[in-house]
Formats: structure tokens, sequence, C-alpha cells
């Protein structure tokens, strides 16, 4: 955890580990959580896991709010839970309902995440960027103030999101990350919902090869020349 004073925003992280379930299978995984704030206030991207491994990155500060970049189990599960020992209410985005209800059946959050919505915190804002394409409702956060962006499971450190389970699309996924995340600075570091910062220049060149990639092994031969 990085210290700061109040009214300093900082980022602060740690990592969680528990399960992802959906369409009948179920993995392990580690998520990160990321805490948004200054010593006084903060807010919560994602609610994986633990609400104990959450407060121990919040400490003693006043949780603001608890946004959701989607609602895949394993980044809501605690969600209501932690807002009940915090009281900030949940932010997700409303095309997300069908995920959400695969897992909070009986619950529902109290703010829809809708694209260019601005969440205030330590002196700083969140911007929303409605990215779908892994879910429906899925979206990253763009801290310009901080230079960051966060990207919960749109993209990655290598590439996007996984596709091609329930609700999931990978032509929109693409589409949802060359029109609103490539257009933010290149410099702008990506923290992910799993694994490694990125940034975006890098993830830029890094789809930009794989595009590449799958135009020539889409080639008939003999058109190995054929630009």
């Amino acid at each position: 955890m990085t210290a700061g004073a109040a009214g300093a925003a900082r980022v602060d992280h740690a990592v969680t580990s528990g399960t992802f379930s959906l369409d009948g299978e179920t993995f392990e995984v580690d998520n990160n959580v990321w805490v948004v704030g200054d010593d006084v206030e903060c807010v919560v991207i994602d609610a994986p896991h633990s609400v104990e491994d959450i407060l121990a990155v919040v400490g003693e500060r006043r949780v603001k709010a608890i946004v959701c970049t989607h609602a895949h189990d394993d980044h809501v599960r605690v969600a209501p839970a932690l807002r009940e020992a915090t009281g900030a209410p949940i932010w997700l985005h409303p095309d997300d309902r069908p995920l959400w209800e695969l897992t909070h059946p009986d619950a529902t959050w109290d703010h829809n995440l809708l694209d260019d919505t601005e969440l205030a915190v330590a002196g700083c804002t969140l911007s929303v960027l409605h990215t779908p394409g892994h879910a429906p409702g899925a979206v990253c956060l763009y801290a310009p103030d901080l230079g960051c962006v966060f990207t919960g499971d749109t993209l990655f450190h290598g590439g996007p999101g996984a596709t091609g389970r329930s609700f999931s699309d990978r032509p929109t996924l693409e589409a949802s990350i060359r029109a609103k995340l490539f257009a933010l600075p290149g410099d702008t570091v990506v923290h992910t919902g799993h694994g490694e910062d990125t940034t975006i220049a890098a993830e830029r060149a890094n789809l930009a090869a794989a595009t590449i990639r799958e135009r020539i092994t889409a080639r008939l031969p003999g058109e190995e020349c054929v630009p």
C-alpha cells in the first residue's frame, strides 16, 4: 500500500483469491483489488472474493462507492456484503443485470454506471467508459489526474479479455477497446482486473501485431504477397 496525505489521491492495490464460475465451469482465479482515494475517503473498484481483504486495503477511510467493472461473480461476489460493512452504494452498468442476477438474484445495486458518468474522490475524477464485449455492461474507469485507467477484464497485459462464454462477443470487445481505450494517451497505465499492469501504447502494439498475424493466417496459399 502506498502512503499519502489527505487530499493527495493515490491508487492502492492488493490481490485476493477465489473462484470464477460461468456456463457450468469453475476456475481458481486471483483478482486485483484497486482502491482510489486519499487518507480520508476512497472508491473501491470491484468486490471479488473477500470483504476482509478489501477492508485491509481501505483501512479507516470512508468508502464513497463500490464500482463494479462488470458483473462476473469474481468481480461482484462480495459487493452486497461490502456495502453492508461500509454503507457505500454499489454502482453497475444496467446492461449487466443478467450476469448480476446469476450471483445475486435477491439483491440489486444502487446506481447505474453509464457512459461518461463521472465519480469524484479525493480531488480526482473517475470517468466511466462503457466497453462492452467481455460482458454487455463492462466499463473501464479513466483517471486522467492519476494517468491510469482501470480496465477490469476488458483489456489485459497482452491483449483483450476473454470471450466465447455467455454474454460475450469478440468483435464487440475489440471495437470497444479501439474506440474507447486506444483513444487515451499512450502512456496511460492500465490497471487490470487480473495480472500485471501494462500501458495503452503497449496494448495498441500488441493488438496491431495480433491482427496482422490473423490476416496472414487467413490468406489462402499463394496469397502471401497480397496486402
